[in-house]
């Protein structure tokens, strides 16, 4: 039996590879709202910190945040088409579905924007649960729970960054650490998840022994 009967990714950075569509349009959003640009260095070194902390580095207004996530939403998902899964992605969540393991996405995005980059993978997919606050996730990781029928010991959240290990850890669920997304796997080591992934092969292994 698959060790977890609910997993619940996140999406960009874990199941889509969005980081070079967030980097290509970070300094356009940077001069439209009014915080700091960054050269691609300083862009490198931010990839090891948390949410928290890069507000904090590229001082980023709070009285913004509302207006910058619902502007970088829209613009998300005008570039749908061009984003991509990253590769084995597909047959992961079919295989998992197909073992009788609940598969759902808690995003920060729109499920509008999830599904236009999912296309038919998205039949895969059993429950959506979008539009998270940037540090709001926890709260739908315990919904989630409840909506399936789930013990907590039973589930896994699975993300690419240290505000996905954080807020498994507050709803009491294991979390697992992607090393191929928006921050770097040393950042993601140090804040101690149950498991790191270096590969979709080595996930699909956990998951699907």
């Amino acid at each position: 039996m698959p060790p977890y009967r609910l997993v619940i990714f996140d999406f960009d950075g874990t199941l889509a590879d969005s980081f070079p569509w967030f980097q290509s349009v970070f300094n356009d959003v940077a001069d439209r709202f009014g915080f700091a640009r960054l050269s691609p260095e300083e862009f490198q070194e931010l990839r090891g910190l948390s949410g928290r902390e890069i507000m904090a580095r590229t001082k980023v207004p709070l009285w913004r945040l509302p207006a910058i996530v619902n502007h970088m939403r829209k613009e998300k998902l005008a570039a749908a088409a061009s984003t991509p899964l990253f590769v084995g992605v597909p047959e992961l969540l079919a295989s998992l579905r197909d073992a009788g393991v609940t598969v759902a996405i808690i995003s920060s995005d729109t499920e509008a924007s999830v599904r236009a980059v999912m296309g038919p993978v998205v039949d895969s997919v059993a429950h959506f649960d979008c539009g998270a606050a940037l540090f709001g996730k926890a709260a739908k990781f315990r919904r989630m729970l409840k909506r399936t029928h789930v013990a907590p010991g039973e589930a896994l959240s699975i993300g690419d960054e240290i505000r996905d290990i954080e807020a498994a850890r507050e709803a009491g669920i294991a979390s697992a650490a992607v090393g191929w997304g928006y921050t770097l796997p040393e950042a993601l080591a140090r804040h101690s998840p149950a498991l790191m992934f270096q590969s979709v092969e080595a996930m699909r292994a956990a998951l699907l022994p």
